[in-house]
């Protein structure tokens, strides 16, 4: 997955439905993270998980993405991953790190709770690091909890970027 690549698009339908219309301070883009890090957690709580067998089977359907991945789990580390690229993309920063950043996770082992590595994952938002290496840092910690446990992340980013590249523009009547 070519992170850097990854986060000129995100940024740019990100752009094209209007959340960097106006400028967000990091500690508001940070917490868009966090947000997602919380529906990730809801979302295992509720046993969520995507049927990628049966959306690939029903993928004519407009409504596939909403019945078989939307609200899961995978859907939502896709949400982190992209708002992660989309915040990258809008302050300009290299990415290359978080692959060489995923070599060093040893203590993300396939036993580890989902909480766990969410808790993780939100601890990097606000450590006291630049912000480069925090985007990265948690680019990096789903990247690798995502080969833990097998789950096709890079399929599950590209459909969620198709999913919002159809959306309205502001979708939900958010501000940000």
């Amino acid at each position: 997955m070519n992170l850097n690549e990854l986060k000129i698009r995100a940024y740019e339908i990100a752009c094209e439905h209007g959340w960097h219309e106006a400028e967000q301070s990091d500690e508001t883009l940070l917490m868009l993270v966090i947000t997602e890090i919380a529906e990730a957690v809801q979302a295992d709580r509720k046993g969520r998980r995507a049927d990628r067998q049966a959306f690939e089977k029903n993928i004519s359907l407009a409504s596939a993405y909403d019945f078989f991945l939307k609200g899961t789990v995978e859907d939502e580390l896709a949400d982190i991953i992209i708002c992660c690229l989309s915040m990258a993309g809008s302050r300009n920063l290299d990415l290359s790190m978080a692959h060489d950043m995923m070599e060093c996770l040893d203590e993300l082992k396939p036993n580890i709770t989902f909480p766990k590595v969410c808790y993780i994952i939100a601890s990097l938002t606000t450590a006291e690091i630049a912000l480069v290496s925090k985007i990265s840092s948690v680019l990096a910690v789903v990247l690798k909890y995502c080969e833990c446990k097998g789950i096709d992340i890079e399929w599950f980013v590209e459909q969620k970027m198709r999913y919002n590249a159809l959306r309205p523009y502001k979708h939900g009547g958010k501000k940000y």
